[in-house]
């Protein structure tokens, strides 16, 4: 779903809403996550799921095209683990992880 299409959708939900309101709602929370994300902090949407940041060390890789060895440096990656309801309703109600 690309963002437009999400603001589509609230759109048609909440037709009281302005257009370029729904927009606003929608870039606002997705800043604030990613400026959470950005200063390390973790973001949980209770039944969605959890964002984080995980720390990638520093490796050698390899240029796919030429097979030369090339330094990659440390960095942040971004990291979302589902939550046990997003898990269960993407497998037809059932929970792959429930013990």
């Amino acid at each position: 779903m690309l963002r437009s299409e999400l603001i589509a959708r609230l759109a048609e939900e909440y037709s009281h809403l302005r257009h370029d309101d729904l927009e606003k709602i929608v870039a606002v929370i997705l800043d604030e996550i990613a400026e959470a994300l950005a200063e390390g902090n973790r973001v949980e949407l209770r039944g969605f799921g959890a964002f984080s940041v995980r720390e990638r060390s520093p490796r050698i890789g390899r240029n796919p095209r030429t097979g030369e060895k090339v330094e990659v440096k440390a960095k942040r990656v971004p990291f979302f683990r589902p939550g046990k309801e997003l898990r269960a309703r993407v497998n037809g109600g059932d929970d792959p992880e429930a013990r």
